[in-house]
């Protein structure tokens, strides 16, 4: 995400609360889609979480594997690198907070959804 974050844990949560809004969303658009197209419920859970995932952490999960592969012999090559990252030692805390942002978004989700169907009266013919 390219917002303005804190740094350290404050941003860490920032950026897991972000992503938790993402995957409520998520979870969401493609549990209508998924009622529309007739699919199962795992197939619209498995696509929200993907999409969650991707969306919320996608640019500091992206920061997080290209940092394995600068050359550490290079000093300007790793100052070149860390310059685009916001907060680089906060980067693998913040990436764990965004995934389980994001899943914990996906489960709420789905767990509202299951107790608004369990609430529901059986239908008589």
């Amino acid at each position: 995400m390219n917002l303005a974050l804190h740094n350290g844990w404050l941003g860490a949560l920032e950026a897991g609360a972000l992503a938790l809004v993402i995957g409520l969303l998520a979870y969401l658009l493609c549990h209508f889609l998924a009622r529309g197209l007739r699919w199962p419920e795992g197939h619209a859970i498995g696509w929200a979480a993907f999409a969650s995932v991707a969306i919320g952490a996608g640019i500091d999960l992206w920061h997080l594997f290209s940092l394995f592969f600068v050359n550490p012999g290079s000093p300007a090559r790793v100052q070149l690198a860390l310059a685009g990252i916001h907060d680089p030692g906060g980067l693998g805390t913040r990436v764990m907070m965004e995934i389980f942002g994001a899943l914990g978004g996906v489960l709420l989700a789905w767990l509202w959804f299951e107790s608004r169907k369990a609430g529901q009266a059986p239908r008589t013919r």
